[in-house]
């Protein structure tokens, strides 16, 4: 009788190990956010760079090279962006930008996909199989790429709204067609991956749009025990959302991004806690995504592909983005300047790695090069394109003014009440300093109630003063809560002369 292997079991010092690894990965990335800040360098290359270093040829020696996992943590890790994204898109900014991005998502992405392709079968040799993948992969932006390089550049709300809107449009459109190019056999004609392309986007809008709107409906109606419950029920609805859309066959990234992004405007119960909440889960979704990519790679197998990788990038980038922006644009007015920091904040991100490993799983021919350019790709024009785009917004002259800054304000629903309690933070350049409670002017049925200052409570009188970084206590019923809050937003805004300076309680930028 055969003895059977004795296997060595997982102990709780193992498993103390493996968890002191963990914490030492995330608080070397949490300190690389600090350096991408500094730096101007997208936190991306970083995360990748601790992923590198940690596997093969790196100091730590991992040796991971399976995809197939890799593609489902990505999958997951991009849900929870996409829903972080989707939440912290504001509807005012974003809904003039829909026709500029929704055109952008689909005849950018085409001619992208077209002269990417072409580039790499005439000037690299690649089959056209090939050619079409690493054009459709490298076709889709990242909007936390583009946001992480600008946050001391503000921009015109058309233009974040166009880059915000198309980085979560144009990510279904992307998975369709490398799927479909990844797939054994002819790929279909045209006008069937076409069609596809609309059903499955069809499908996965309508689906976000209403669970959205049934999760926020629900979240407004019913007052949870905790809450800490809101913001991973939001998570929840969104999740659920990808996953409608996905198993109606329909595009669940469309699907997840809408839903978020109904929930994001729907005002919900301790929003300040639900949006930190979410994007910590971000975070942490792209630091497990990144540093599990760079694991995946094998440093010394890249030096072969990296020219290849370059001239497919210089076609992508100086032809093929800015022809896409230049074709796609031409039914709106937009300046040449705009058109060009557009064509050049293209950035590209997690999203054509995660995708680079989807003809890895097919088992398509020279999927690992395929994996290889995209990698390579992705890294060096991030490093050209990231440092070099608050150069470019200023040297076109594309900038917003600077302006007070938001007021947060958090609402706790009393349900027996039939009203709300919201938690009001003034900021440092908030113009409500200075105003005294009587010149709020909130709506009948609305009122301050209690005032925390330098850690101590009072109830304050109509003559009390307001002063930066108080927070404010305020009761306002259910018909008034949301005219209480706009006006709250206003007075932060434009101070005691908001009404007859015409400063509404709404976010613009100019």
């Amino acid at each position: 009788m055969r003895a059977r292997r004795k296997e060595r079991p997982l102990t709780v010092h193992h498993l103390n190990q493996l968890l002191l690894i963990c914490s030492l990965v995330l608080l070397v990335a949490v300190a690389a956010v600090r350096i991408s800040s500094r730096s101007g360098l997208p936190s991306l290359l970083l995360y990748l760079g601790i992923g590198v270093a940690m596997g093969q040829d790196g100091i730590g020696d991992v040796q991971f090279d399976n995809a197939e996992l890799t593609q489902v943590i990505g999958y997951a890790a991009l849900v929870v962006i996409l829903a972080e994204g989707g939440l912290g898109t504001k509807w005012k900014e974003i809904r003039p930008a829909l026709p500029a991005a929704a055109v952008l998502s689909t005849v950018g992405v085409a001619v992208s996909v077209g002269v990417t392709a072409a580039g790499a079968h005439y000037l690299v040799g690649l089959e056209w199989r090939q050619a079409l993948i690493i054009g459709a992969v490298v076709s889709s932006t990242d909007a936390a790429a583009v946001f992480s390089v600008l946050r001391k550049v503000p921009l015109p709300s058309r233009i974040t709204g166009v880059l915000e809107a198309e980085s979560g449009f144009n990510d279904a459109p992307v998975v369709i067609l490398v799927v479909a190019f990844s797939t054994a056999g002819p790929v279909d004609d045209w006008y069937v991956l076409l069609g596809t392309i609309a059903l499955e986007l069809a499908i996965g809008a309508a689906l976000g749009i209403a669970v959205g709107w049934l999760g926020a409906y629900g979240l407004r109606h019913v007052a949870l025990p905790a809450s800490g419950l809101y913001p991973i029920a939001v998570m929840a609805i969104a999740v659920a959302a990808y996953a409608a859309g996905a198993m109606a066959h329909g595009s669940g990234f469309l699907a997840v991004y809408l839903a978020s992004m109904v929930l994001g405007n729907a005002k919900l119960p301790h929003w300040p806690a639900t949006r930190g909440f979410a994007e910590g889960l971000g975070w942490l979704a792209q630091i497990g995504m990144f540093v599990l990519l760079g694991l995946l790679v094998t440093p010394h197998e890249l030096l072969d592909d990296t020219w290849h990788a370059v001239l497919i990038g210089l076609v992508l980038t100086v032809v093929a983005r800015p022809l896409g922006v230049v074709l796609g644009l031409l039914p709106f007015r937009l300046p040449w300047q705009e058109k060009a920091l557009l064509s050049w904040a293209g950035l590209r991100g997690a999203v054509p790695i995660i995708l680079a490993t989807i003809p890895m799983v097919s088992g398509v021919e020279d999927s690992q090069r395929i994996f290889n350019i995209v990698f390579v790709l992705v890294v060096v024009y991030t490093l050209v394109q990231g440092p070099t785009l608050p150069w470019l917004a200023r040297k076109l002259r594309i900038g917003g003014g600077s302006e007070a800054a938001d007021l947060g304000i958090e609402s706790a629903p009393l349900e027996r009440l039939r009203g709300h309690l919201l938690s009001v933070e003034i900021p440092r350049d908030s113009r409500m300093h200075g105003v005294e409670v009587a010149e709020l002017r909130l709506p009948s049925g609305a009122a301050v109630t209690l005032v925390v200052r330098d850690g101590e409570s009072f109830v304050p009188l109509p003559t009390t003063v307001l002063r930066r970084d108080d927070e404010l206590l305020v009761v306002a019923t259910d018909p008034v809560r949301d005219a209480a809050e706009k006006r709250l937003r206003a007075i932060s805004r434009g101070g005691k002369l908001a009404s007859w300076l015409g400063t509404d309680g709404e976010t613009h930028q100019s």
